[in-house]
Formats: structure tokens, sequence, C-alpha cells
């Protein structure tokens, strides 16, 4: 499989070739149908893998990368239900020790997830946007 550009200008999964046409497929919905050989571009530099992946919702997509187990999970889900939060309120609730903790805490602030905020005076974090929007597709999806 490769990643190639159809006369749109949107981006497909090359899924067969033959002399004159490719089926490909369109990563966001699915749907295959065939084009000419002509029509299609080659994009170079990104894995065909990660196209096909953009048939999950952007910030669907962010939490699955970013959260490694059901216990970030679990954390992300309260902060988005509870949040903002003090530090020392997660340090107190969870069966996480403090560098777990902060472990999962960074890897949410580098993908987007969550974000530094002040709670009654105090450091803490809240989910974003991303995250809150996330949930409520993973949520909708039960």
């Amino acid at each position: 499989m490769r990643t190639v550009r159809g006369p749109d200008g949107r981006t497909y999964l090359l899924v067969k070739q033959s002399s004159d046409a490719s089926r490909v497929r369109d990563p966001e919905t699915g749907e295959e149908r065939h084009l000419p050989n002509d029509d299609l571009e080659a994009v170079s530099g990104e894995s065909p893998l990660e196209t096909a992946a953009r048939a999950v919702p952007e910030p669907v997509r962010r939490i699955l990368v970013a959260v490694p187990t059901e216990r970030g999970l679990g954390l992300l889900v309260d902060l988005v239900d509870r949040g903002p939060l003090p530090v020392v309120d997660l340090l107190g609730a969870y069966d996480l020790c403090e560098s777990d903790l902060h472990g999962l805490l960074t890897e949410f602030r580098a993908a987007g997830l969550v974000a530094e905020a002040t709670v009654y005076g105090e450091r803490g974090y809240e989910a974003t946007e991303a995250a809150k929007e996330g949930i409520e597709l993973l949520r909708a999806s039960e």
C-alpha cells in the first residue's frame, strides 16, 4: 500500500494498481474507487498506515497515541469530568505514585490533552478541548 494524492487534492491509499487505473481507498470513509494512474501522484514522507489512521477522528487518535494504560485513560476521563484539579488532589485521589502521575501528565501535556492551570491558588491541570472532544467521541461509540 502507498499514499497517493488524487486529482481532487485528497489523499488516498493505493490498494491495487493495474496498467491504466488504480483502486484507491479514501482513508476517512473507507470508500474505494478507481482513478486513472495519470491522475495520481505519490505522496512521499507519509506512511500509508498514518494515512489509514485518519479514519479515526483526530481528538480520538490523539488520545489513543498518548494514553498507555487504562489507569492513564481513567486519569484523563477524571480530568475531563471533574477538572481542573490541583496536583495535591491528584496525588491523593489515585493509586499512582508521584513519578507515574507526573509521567502521565507530561505525556498528556505533550499530546495537547491537558494544560497546567492554577486551581485554588495551587498548581494543577485541566483537560483541553481536544481531550474533552476525544472522550466525548469515545463515549458516544459505546
